[in-house]
This record gives C-alpha cells, structure tokens and sequence, in this order.
C-alpha cells in the first residue's frame, strides 16, 4: 500500500492492524466454510480450556497475554453460544472457574480438523514468502519485551534532543547563570551552605585561578546546565567534579551525562589520574549518572559540606 510508504515505519500499528484486520476476516470465512458458527477472538480462550480443562479468568488471562475484562466479555459471549459454563463442579462460588460444556467438547474435535488445514495453509505462506513472519513476530514480541517501543522511541527523542546541546567554556557572561543553576538544585534539596557560597559568588577566584575549568551546557543558546572541576590540594586526588546543576525545566536531554563527559576529558587532558566528587544519596539520578560515568564509591575522606553523606572517584589512568 503506497500510504505506508509514505508514512515509513512510524506506521507500523496501523499497518499490523490493517494485517491483522485481513487475517481475521478470513478466519471468520473459514469457520463458515467448516459450518462452524465460531468468532475468531474465542480461539485463544477456547484453545486453552480444550486443551488444559477448566481454568479461572485469572489463569486463563494470564496464559493468553490478555486483560481480565476481556478475557470476561468474551467468556460471556462463549457462555451465550452454548461453548462455556462457568463455576462447572466448583464448591467455591468466590471461584470463578470456567470449563466447556458437552457442546463445547465437541466443536473442539471440528476446530481440531480445521487447524490441520489452517497450519498447512499458513506454512504454504511462509514458504512462499522471503521472511517468516511467524518467526519474525516471536522475535518482535522477544525484543520489545525486553526493551519497549516507548522506551526505545523515548532514548532516540533524548538522543537527537542531545545533539541539539552545546557545552562551552565558562566566561563571565555565565556567572549568574552558573550561581543561579546551582542555588536552584542546592535549595530544592538542601540548604546553601559557606563554601558553595565561595565558589558560586567567586568562581574565576575559587576555581578557574587555582587550575581548574568550568563547563556551560547551552540549549538554543542558553545556559541549562552547569558543572566544574575543581584543583584539589590533596595528595590522593588531583581534581574534584563539582558543582553540576541542570535547569529542571530542560532535563531529559542528557545534559548532565554530556557535561560529566566533558569534565573527564578535561581532567585527562591535564594529566589526572583520578577525580573525585561528593553527593547525597537521596539524589538517586545523579549517583546513577556518576555510576555511568565510572565513579566508585570511597570512605574516610574529610568533607566541609554537611548535606555529603557518599564520596566517589574515577580512575583515569
């Protein structure tokens, strides 16, 4: 169909509904050509108690993949034709178990000498085709059952939306945006406390005249996203990854992940061998963004801010 030419895979829904739609028009015109008044949607439920007996809707919605409600709408309609009855031999009326009745049994025995027919005729299709389908759709089910297509639709907007960030270098023109972004995410979880004060009021002093960098994450060229790495006077460790703060306004563009990137590099490039960082661990997506980058947890360091209660590194050499 040139519709879904031109719509590309974004179609594809509409496209296997539209498969879909064909298959069970047909299946509706081969139970008539088997004289059996049959609806195709029964088949998954009248399969499972054919062949496993009476079962509840629980245990039956659970076999075939379906929702309660409908797996119970369609035991109404199968209990209408005859094919079902419910709470058959069952003390329990809170029990709602459901079995075939005699008319039941005997339709399965028809429907069996159908299949037979069906398989064959689904297999001269395959055969016939370039790709198996059948097999296709249990590697499709496989897959987005590992990952879903939202999920899988939600990394690509992150990614091209990440591709739209551009980090830079501090200058003095982001000085508000860098005090701003960082007195933003300090008060929403903590208080201000001395020494954020020395380096968000005195940056070029505190950070950038003692060896150290600052980053700018800019989007549609505003500053979003800060960090800096900070020239530690330590024996054990040559810079600190400091201050990241991103607006919550922009997130989800990967903007920390691109900055903790940046703030590596520049650490490799001025001959580090590890970096440090302090946090908290009730900022559980930041401390997962550390993870990604390589930070490790460390214990018994001396830490001036009292809201630190877990201290990381990453070796870089």
């Amino acid at each position: 169909m040139k519709l879904f030419e031109k719509t590309g895979k974004m179609a594809l829904g509409s496209r296997l509904r539209l498969l879909t739609s064909k298959v069970t028009e047909d299946a509706a015109q081969i139970y008539e050509l088997y004289n059996i008044e049959f609806s195709p949607k029964w088949f998954p439920v009248f399969f499972v108690l054919s062949e496993e007996g009476e079962k509840t809707i629980t245990e039956i919605a659970t076999e075939i993949g379906h929702s309660q409600p409908s797996v119970s709408k369609i035991i109404q309609e199968m209990t209408v034709a005859g094919l079902i009855q419910e709470n058959r031999e069952s003390s329990d009326k809170r029990r709602n178990v459901v079995a075939l009745t005699t008319k039941g049994i005997v339709l399965a025995a028809k429907i069996k000498v159908q299949c037979v027919d069906v398989d064959a005729a689904v297999e001269s299709v395959i055969l016939e085709a370039r790709y198996n389908l059948w097999e296709a759709i249990e590697e499709w089910e496989f897959l987005l059952e590992q990952k879903s297509l939202l999920r899988r639709v939600q990394e690509q907007k992150k990614l091209r939306e990440s591709k739209d960030v551009q980090i830079v270098a501090y200058e003095d023109k982001y000085q508000a945006a860098f005090r701003s972004l960082n007195m933003e995410w300090i008060s929403t979880y903590f208080q201000m406390e001395e020494a954020d004060y020395k380096a968000l009021d005195n940056p070029k002093e505190y950070i950038l005249e003692k060896g150290g960098k600052i980053f700018v994450a800019l989007y549609e060229n505003e500053p979003v996203g800060v960090c800096a790495l900070i020239k530690m006077n330590d024996p054990d460790y040559d810079f600190e990854l400091a201050k990241m703060a991103v607006s919550p306004k922009i997130q989800g563009k990967s903007i920390g992940w691109l900055l903790g990137q940046t703030v590596i590099d520049a650490a490799k490039e001025l001959g580090a061998s590890k970096v440090y960082l302090e946090s908290n661990t009730v900022l559980k997506p930041a401390i997962n963004l550390y993870h990604k980058l390589g930070f490790k947890k460390v214990v018994g360091r001396v830490t001036p801010y009292e809201r630190c209660n877990i201290q990381m590194e990453v070796q870089l050499k």
